[in-house]
């Protein structure tokens, strides 16, 4: 407990664990006129400043700004208000003849204090949107934003200083140690958002308390092209989800597998969408963003390095500009196996082709790597759609396109396995952030109680005839 009390962290933790019974008995108009003063400052008051930040600290284009966080923010919290009433009342279910005499329902009820780790490449949307699951489901929060993109995280302390008390919402800006030190204080649940091997050491802290967590985590999503696939539309949204803030999102195509046969189809056609999207210059498009940081560019130039030192093939782009941050959209083909690029999550402009000869090809090379995030299918045939879908596992999947199941709020997301643990978004986050408490009221003499000792034969007869017809 000594060490415990020296954390740096501990006095804030220490107010919100006073205080989260007061906040998890707070009404659904009282949680709902939070979430309201949320939205008036994401979609009014501090809407320009966002998209500033955002340009400041990932040359993001505003518009993806709108899209991407803006209007996925305002999405969660209008969701939320339109179901939250049905979720917060009792949950009725059946009693079996067994228990005649009681009624059965369970509550959702908060978690208590609660952490969130966000990350930096949609630093609003991935730090506001667990938070409205959290007050929907009457937690306090304790947020630890990215210190990657320092404008974003001032900005949203500023918000959250407006909006909350402390001893309910508080965020702490800082490096990697900030976060090392949150993790240390008994949270009673962990919300982390981030690379599967952080994860690992988000978990290991939990286990240390037995808290609960859940993991948005990433991986390399595949992208399977069928030879029967519409390839005109394919590229146009393979390119889009792909190079979509220069790479660096979670349910990016990693990678795409592609059927043989019509490989030069799709990389002819990726060529073309890529410059009506991006023009000939995307370093001149004011469409296109920029790598976060100098670490990460060096890492995705590194990756570029190593295909090349394996003889693969640059079919398109390869230009990268240090000074800017800039990488452009890249498509490589010809990679090794043992390519950095095939093994590990790119998470960047970079788009690598393998091609396959049949289905089974493609499914077994899946399969060869951990569970992700994402896997998309672009074909017109339902018996290779479906196939694809049974003979592999991913937390989401879209048909014909890709990244969109994210902005589905009636969807659950998450991973699995090493691409996460547990979902969220619209009901899935309320229950991410909610014990499921289950509440038997007996209201008369119960059945049960015939069974009480001392036990007798008739009462083991009685026994049995239970087991059998109840």
């Amino acid at each position: 407990m000594t060490q415990i009390s020296e954390n740096p962290y501990f006095k804030l933790f220490s107010k919100q664990k006073e205080n989260q019974y007061k906040v998890a008995q707070t009404t659904y108009n009282q949680r709902i006129k939070k979430l309201n003063a949320l939205q008036r400052a994401i979609e009014i008051t501090y809407r320009e400043q966002i998209k500033d930040a955002l340009f400041k600290d990932l040359g993001k284009p505003k518009v993806e700004s709108e899209l991407s966080e803006v209007y996925q923010i305002i999405g969660d919290i209008k969701y939320i208000k339109r179901h939250l009433h049905r979720w917060t009342r009792k949950q009725k279910v059946r009693t079996p003849l067994s228990m005649l005499g009681s009624s059965s329902y369970y509550i959702y009820e908060p978690k208590g204090v609660c952490l969130i780790i966000s990350p930096w490449n949609f630093p609003f949307n991935l730090t506001f949107g667990p938070l409205i699951s959290a007050i929907a489901a009457g937690n306090t929060a304790i947020i630890k934003p990215s210190e990657m993109t320092p404008n974003s995280s001032a900005l949203m302390a500023t918000i959250i200083k407006h909006i909350f008390d402390e001893e309910e919402v508080a965020l702490v800006e800082g490096e990697v140690e900030t976060s090392t030190e949150l993790l240390k204080l008994p949270f009673n649940h962990i919300f982390f958002t981030g690379s599967p091997n952080v994860g690992k050491i988000v978990m290991t802290a939990a286990a240390k308390h037995l808290a609960s967590v859940t993991l948005e985590l990433g991986g390399k999503s595949p992208t399977i092209i069928d030879k029967t696939a519409n390839i005109k539309q394919a590229t146009k949204k393979v390119v889009w989800g792909k190079f979509l803030n220069a790479g660096q999102i979670c349910v990016s195509p990693d990678y795409i597998l592609v059927d043989e046969r019509v490989k030069s189809e799709f990389i002819d056609s990726c060529k073309q969408w890529i410059e009506h999207f991006y023009s000939k210059e995307p370093q001149q498009s004011n469409s296109y963003a920029r790598i976060v940081t100098p670490k990460h560019f060096k890492r995705l130039k590194s990756h570029l390095d190593n295909a090349q030192t394996l003889n693969a093939k640059i079919v398109v782009g390869g230009k990268y500009d240090e000074s800017n941050k800039y990488i452009s959209p890249t498509i490589v083909t010809d990679l090794k196996e043992e390519a950095s690029l095939l093994n590990e999550e790119i998470f960047g402009p970079i788009m690598p082709i393998v091609s396959y000869e049949t289905i089974d090809n493609a499914i077994d090379y899946i399969n060869s790597k951990e569970r992700p995030l994402a896997l998309y299918v672009y074909s017109k045939k339902k018996l290779f759609i479906n196939k694809v879908i049974k003979n592999t596992r991913a937390g989401g999947t879209c048909i014909n396109n890709n990244v969109i199941h994210y902005a589905n709020h009636n969807l659950p997301f998450g991973g699995t396995n090493n691409s996460g643990i547990g979902k969220s978004h619209g009901f899935f986050g309320f229950k991410a952030f909610s014990n499921e408490r289950a509440v038997v009221k007996q209201h008369f003499f119960g059945a049960a109680e015939f069974l009480f000792p001392p036990y007798t034969s008739f009462k083991e007869k009685l026994a049995k005839l239970t087991i059998k017809w109840f």
